[in-house]
Formats: C-alpha cells, structure tokens, sequence
C-alpha cells in the first residue's frame, strides 16, 4: 500500500458538483492499494498515520498526532500512486490492486481508523472525483509499505 499524506487547514472532494466529503483542520491520505497488499499492510499503515506526530505544538514543534490535537481526515481512493513510469511516455498501471480487492482494503482501511480518529470522511471509490486542500505547511509524507 501506499499513501500520500497532506497536512491541512482544510479539505473536500465532490463527485458531480456535489461536495461528499470534507475536513477542517486534520490529514488529507490518498490511498494507493497494489493486489498483494493484506490487512498486515492496511493495519501498519493506519497505526503509523494516525500515530504520526506531524501536528504543531504550542512551540511550533511537529511534537503532535491527530489524536492529540482531535484532528480530522479525509481519505481518497487513488490507483495512480502504483504507477509504473519505468518504461515509455505511458504509467503501466498493473501493480494497483483489483478493483474488488482495492475497494474492500480502502473501506477497511477507513473504518479502521474511524476507531482511532472521531471524523474521517472519503471518497467515492471509482468515481471521477475533483479534491480540494489547503495544505498546511506545506507538509506531505509518502509511505509505501514495502518500505515500513
């Protein structure tokens, strides 16, 4: 698996004008799932985003977690961050999960940490979707578990 982790002010995602999902201050996690990935990668992935301090203290530190300070998160399906973009002009496209196998890990993977964080909203999985933050910092982590 592998995710994109964008620190926030704020942010929403719509599917046909219509706004599904949104957040205020919090963490913005596009999720990559890949076939072989297992609850093994959805369970260190969630523990190591909802644990990871990257929120400011009163010192202007990154001393805080999103369970420290009641932050949110919104979480979007994105199949691209497996592309393949060794070969040619055109990503390959092949290591992102089945879309069944993607789906059921990416509703997993928010229902897992909606036991941890109070407010976590998503996507649509599939749909053409229009995404819109206010990065905060700016601040983004990439985590692929292959490398955790």
């Amino acid at each position: 698996m592998k995710a994109v982790i964008q620190r926030v002010s704020q942010a929403s995602v719509s599917v046909d004008g219509k706004v599904i999902g949104q957040i205020g201050y919090g963490y913005l996690v596009l999720l990559g799932v890949a076939d072989g990935d297992t609850e093994k990668e959805r369970q260190l992935l969630v523990r190591k985003i909802t644990e990871m301090r990257i929120c400011q203290d009163e010192n202007g530190k990154t001393n805080l977690s999103l369970q420290d300070i009641g932050g949110e998160m919104l979480v979007i399906s994105q199949f691209t961050l497996l592309a393949d973009c060794r070969k040619g002009r055109r990503p390959s496209f092949i290591k992102a999960g089945n879309p069944d196998h993607a789906k059921n890990m990416y509703e997993e993977f928010a229902k897992d940490c909606r036991e941890i964080i109070p407010k976590v909203e998503t996507g649509e999985f599939g749909a053409d979707m229009k995404v819109s933050l206010v990065n905060d910092g700016p601040f983004t982590i990439v985590l692929d578990t292959d490398e955790l």
